[in-house]
């Protein structure tokens, strides 16, 4: 991906710029993902520090070394920045794991967010939902809507790619951040939300990363962990899985699986898609 500024960029901040301009003030509901990250930026350069505040919850299924690198990109961009906690892990509709289990972590965050308006009062509620997210499955894009929670990313509509071709535009540090999904993603749907759980699987993909796999998921299928890493490093993790295996079995699980198909994101859905094409 070219780093300098093309004219499909300037066309895009142009964008953003009329839309930021009827903004009066931006609550930016954020993960430390390209895409949060990206717009709770612009919302500073367009606003003004004194009108932009992230607000990101330390949820378990967030990781912790996610949370840890969202501070520091707030830090070094001098981004105002609200840490607070939310209660999912309290909602049975959540921690069943039913497959819209999204939408009612998105509702909890938003209600939140809602709260916390009355001491920002007229400012608007903003996520990073760019245009490819629209033809994805994503449920708390509906909690979104009961929320009038505003997307200008998909509003202007920038995609993916131009979400970081802006992010790189800006030499922000996260521009080419792999995409990390909450961890309770690496979970089956009907398969209960755990806060035991959700560790074993940050410290897996963490040791499996350490490893030599950047990029990696550790689906938890109750006492069996299954790791995917990309499908071009398989000869590599051949020759890592005994020692791999070894340190995700001291983490709790009994049997450690290795997916030959490789990393899918997305791959827990599948489910899901084959229930729509029975239909």
């Amino acid at each position: 991906m070219k780093l300098e500024a093309s004219f499909g960029e300037m066309s895009d901040l142009e964008k953003l710029r009329d839309w930021f301009r009827e903004c009066p003030g931006a609550l930016v509901a954020f993960s430390g993902g390209v895409d949060s990250s990206l717009l709770a930026f612009l919302s500073q350069h367009f606003l003004g520090r004194a009108q932009t505040l992230a607000v990101i919850s330390a949820s378990p299924s967030l990781k912790l070394s996610d949370l840890d690198e969202a501070k520091d990109f707030a830090r070094i961009n001098d981004l105002s920045i609200r840490v607070i906690t939310t209660k999912e892990m309290e909602n049975p509709s959540y921690f069943s794991n039913p497959s819209n289990r999204c939408y009612f972590c998105k509702h909890t965050l938003y209600d939140e967010l809602a709260d916390l308006r009355k001491d920002y009062t007229g400012w608007w509620v903003l996520n990073g939902t760019n245009r490819d997210d629209l033809g994805d499955y994503r449920p708390g894009l509906k909690a979104a809507d009961e929320f009038e929670v505003r997307s200008p990313l998909s509003d202007c509509g920038i995609d993916k790619e131009g979400v970081r071709a802006l992010a790189a535009h800006f030499k922000l540090q996260c521009w080419d951040k792999p995409a990390s999904p909450c961890l309770s993603s690496r979970v089956p749907y009907g398969e209960e939300i755990t806060v035991k759980k959700l560790r074993q699987i940050e410290d897996a993909e963490a040791l499996v990363k350490d490893a030599g796999f950047p990029i990696n998921r550790v689906r938890h299928y109750g006492d069996t962990a299954r790791v995917e890493v990309a499908e071009d490093l398989q000869t590599k993790l051949a020759e890592n899985r005994e020692a791999i295996a070894a340190g995700i079995r001291k983490l709790g699980f009994a049997q450690v699986d290795f997916d030959e198909e490789g990393f899918v994101s997305g791959k827990l859905n599948r489910v899901i898609d084959g229930i729509n094409a029975g239909k």
